[in-house]
């Protein structure tokens, strides 16, 4: 596992380390993290900085590059035209304004038991009409009706653009989604997202790149093809969409590079460690946990601050947030 670690990131650790005593010259220096490879934790903005923007726009990302987050998280869905495009959902009720447009009654349907507009029935021409909103309940919607849905090339071009302004790594972590339906439906996310990470050498294994999935079969496929270090998400074992197809973690790591468990995993019910992280690191897996969230209640303590310091302390690797 080749783990990114940013450099202003790593240079600030060095410098903490350094700054907290004087030792001998040949004196070995002990980390303060307790991370796979030693290095501080990556925080990782969830769909961007989501907590303030409506959640997979550029503007988005944009604040969350602006807030210091190391990496950012595009999940990805595929268009009628065969575009990735940034949406958690294959449906766009919830996140665009996609009802305020007539010219698309039509286009609601039923699917996997849901009625709703599908972002697989829009060409991206189509898709550029509608504008982002924000889904979650309690935060601002001073920004709705205002951004538009961004291709992946637009995504990888921002993070580009950044890069040589900062002189850093920014890294991606994008999360592909629902790969086995959109594969049904004769679009294939896997090209289109082989083709974009090698038109820009991001298809190495020591790139600021990792491809995320809830989908076993979709990350042993992208194994067989790539080099990019791929993480496996896992929302517990009574998850039929989330259990990670069943592996046990030994076969997880003979694929991927990192897991992905939801933070409640990570405790007993006394608080105390459940044993994930310590068996995820013995196998050579980097922790990227999901999320943290400053409006909503922590698993473990009494406060977000609380629960943030006790996954650092667990040794997680990268911290999802929507408040980087």
């Amino acid at each position: 596992m080749h783990r990114f670690a940013p450099t202003m990131l790593a240079a600030a650790v060095s410098a903490m380390v350094a700054g907290c005593s004087a030792p001998e010259a040949d004196a070995p220096v002990t980390s303060i993290w307790n991370t796979l490879d030693g290095t501080a934790p990556l925080v990782i903005a969830h769909r961007g900085a989501s907590g303030e923007r409506p959640e997979h726009t550029i503007a988005a990302y944009m604040l969350a590059i602006e807030q210091g987050a190391d990496v950012i998280e595009p999940d990805l869905v595929v268009t009628a035209d065969g575009v990735l495009v940034a949406r958690h959902d294959a449906y766009l009720s919830t996140t665009t304004n996609v009802d305020a447009h007539p010219e698309f009654a039509d286009r609601r349907r039923e699917l996997f038991g849901m009625s709703d507009w599908w972002v697989q029935d829009f060409t991206l021409e189509e898709l550029r009409t509608l504008r982002a909103i924000q889904p979650q309940e309690g935060r601002s919607r001073s920004h709705d009706g205002v951004f538009m849905v961004p291709t992946f090339e637009e995504i990888l071009d921002l993070v580009e653009e950044q890069e040589a302004a900062c002189g850093c790594t920014i890294a991606i972590e994008p999360e592909v989604k629902h790969p086995a339906e959109f594969t049904e439906m004769g679009l294939d996310p896997l090209p289109l997202l082989l083709t974009a990470l090698r038109d820009r050498d991001l298809d190495r294994a020591d790139a600021a790149v990792v491809v995320q999935s809830f989908d076993a079969t979709f990350l042993q496929r992208m194994d067989a093809q790539s080099d990019v270090r791929l993480a496996m998400l896992y929302a517990g074992p009574d998850d039929p969409e989330g259990n990670a197809g069943g592996l046990p973690m030994e076969a997880i790591a003979l694929f991927a590079d990192a897991v992905g468990p939801y933070k409640g995993l990570l405790f007993n019910a006394d608080g105390a460690s459940s044993g994930y992280v310590e068996a995820a690191h013995a196998l050579g897996l980097a922790v990227h946990t999901w999320t943290v969230r400053d409006d909503r209640e922590p698993v473990i303590g009494v406060s977000v601050e609380e629960e943030i310091r006790a996954l650092y302390a667990l040794g997680v690797d990268g911290v999802f947030t929507d408040f980087p």
